[in-house]
């Protein structure tokens, strides 16, 4: 059983690899169980969607990078706050959540994402 603070690690391990890295095969291969269940609407639910997913984000967006911005673990859940910057696109501010196995590997996530606006009438900016 790992800890709430290992699978924070983890969660932001696989990001790391996957997104910036732009190596999400292995990502998978290190980072996730035996099942992957995908609440995202636009990548199919599994390993070999997510790999597709992202293999394709890779070629249309070269020099896509993120930061987390923070990150929280209670239980066997994570959840990061992302400044997702895409090329030739919009920035992006995202909440990540995902579920971990008892043996400390991505079995779930889900996702919810805000462009990042121009003009921001709080002053506050989103991170």
């Amino acid at each position: 059983m790992t800890t709430p603070a290992q699978n924070k690690q983890t969660a932001i391990a696989f990001y790391e690899l996957m997104f910036n890295d732009c190596r999400p095969t292995e990502a998978i291969r290190r980072y996730v169980g035996a099942e992957y269940i995908q609440h995202n609407p636009h990548v199919a639910s599994g390993k070999q969607g997510f790999i597709e997913y992202f293999e394709r984000m890779q070629r249309e967006y070269p020099g896509k990078h993120v930061t987390v911005k923070r990150a929280l673990a209670e239980d066997n859940q994570v959840v990061l706050h992302c400044h997702q910057h895409w090329p030739h696109d919009h920035d992006y501010a995202g909440i990540d959540i995902f579920r971990f196995d008892d043996e400390g590997k991505i079995v779930e996530h889900w996702d919810v994402l805000q462009v990042v606006p121009t003009d921001d009438k709080s002053g506050n900016g989103m991170f």
